[in-house]
């Protein structure tokens, strides 16, 4: 802090700074100084002027005591005010917001009321947002009758059922790509899935002419087969994309987006009214900050990143992944869950410290308990559900959190 910083030219040093109340209060006031360029400064405890510093400083002194008191928490009486209006203002706005929420409520229902008298079977209900029924067909994923659908996905579900381009960013094994496909499934909306991480090429995604019995043809890559189909495309770790692949996707992502094949006599594709376009991925916006765990994983810049709503889906907690145990398998009582789901809560939170190479997903957990069950060993069910699988630190750092919770023989 020095005289150039906007916070000492705005805002006079003369005053009272203030924290606490009652006997809890604490003071700090400074004034003039008789001497030139210096400043008295006091202190005190409690409601009275009683005084227990009282001493001269010069301006740097002085700036350097003021910042130290504000990172302590001492506000004087003019931004105390501040943040009075300041908070009354906020309570105007959130009053505000909660009515015109309350009205745009109102008005889904009262359309989702509609759409149900006029067609009965046109909707299902995920949480509490009805999403548009598919027709069955051979791409819709298999129902999973013990998937737990928390409140992090009411939104995307509301997104979902307003032909929102959706991203799910998170690390890997938090459940991104489950939880579309199994709004899908009771949706009854047929899935197709594109691979970024160097399994999809420009030509996979679009299309290209092919040779077959001597006739060339043009055979639609998987985005026009979802748009054309109606399919939901889940675009998976789209932060590994080629940039053809996100020039592609760009106009795609428009509000009613269409698709231009410029290989094809620049044909348009219009999209199907059941065609939904969702991304995942590890290392964009809010998680760009672990691209250095996901190598390879391209930045995704903001522009791009404004034509998506991007939910960040986190791993479920330790409560909501012991019902999710309980729910596949009703054979382990409660408190054994719970173990297993705080086992792998520390070893994500490793994860994230770069500790362990490999995250730990929900369906390793479940592999797992699956195999406890059948062998009644902890350390030989987790051989080919968890150790087989990593590294050999990475599977001597598991055993140690996992003895940290089970005792079992060596």
């Amino acid at each position: 802090m020095n005289a150039s910083d906007p916070a000492v030219q705005n805002e006079s040093p003369l005053g009272l700074l203030t924290r606490g109340a009652g006997h809890a209060r604490e003071w700090w006031r400074v004034s003039a100084s008789e001497r030139a360029h210096m400043y008295r400064i006091e202190h005190g405890h409690g409601e009275h002027d009683e005084v227990d510093i009282d001493t001269v400083v010069d301006l740097d002194n002085l700036e350097a005591k003021l910042l130290k008191w504000r990172r302590e928490g001492f506000v004087s009486e003019a931004q105390r005010a501040d943040e009075v209006r300041a908070a009354q203002a906020g309570n105007v706005f959130a009053h505000t917001l909660q009515q015109a929420a309350a009205m745009a409520r109102e008005a889904r229902t009262a359309e989702a009321a509609l759409r149900a008298r006029t067609n009965p079977v046109a909707t299902v209900r995920i949480g509490g947002v009805e999403v548009p029924r598919g027709e069955a067909n051979a791409l819709v994923p298999r129902v999973n009758d013990a998937y737990l659908f928390t409140a992090r996905g009411e939104d995307i579900a509301q997104d979902i059922a307003e032909n929102r381009r959706v991203m799910l960013i998170g690390h890997t094994g938090s459940g991104k790509t489950s939880f579309i496909e199994q709004v899908a499934a009771r949706a009854n909306h047929g899935v197709l899935r594109a691979n970024m991480n160097g399994q999809t090429t420009i030509g996979d995604f679009v299309g290209f002419w092919s040779v077959k019995g001597g006739e060339t043809i043009w055979v639609d890559g998987v985005l026009p087969v979802a748009m054309r189909e109606g399919y939901w495309l889940i675009i998976d770790e789209l932060d590994f994309a080629e940039p053809s692949i996100l020039a592609v996707l760009t106009a795609v992502l428009e509000p009613n987006g269409r698709l231009l094949l410029k290989e094809r006599g620049n044909e348009i594709v219009e999209p199907h009214p059941s065609f939904r376009l969702f991304a995942t991925a590890n290392a964009a916006g809010a998680m760009s900050a672990y691209r250095h765990l996901y190598q390879g994983a391209n930045l995704l810049n903001e522009a791009f990143l404004d034509r998506w709503r991007v939910y960040l889906f986190d791993y479920l907690s330790a409560e909501e992944e012991t019902e999710v145990l309980l729910r596949m398998l009703p054979q382990l009582t409660r408190p054994l869950a719970h173990t297993l789901a705080a086992i792998a809560a520390d070893c994500r939170a490793a994860f994230v410290r770069e500790d362990l190479a490999s995250a730990f997903s929900t369906r390793r957990l479940i592999d797992w308990a699956e195999l406890m069950l059948r062998t009644g060993d902890v350390e030989r069910a987790a051989g080919p559900a968890i150790y087989a699988k990593v590294g050999a630190d990475d599977a001597a750092l598991i055993r140690s959190i996992i003895r940290h919770h089970v005792i079992f023989d060596a």
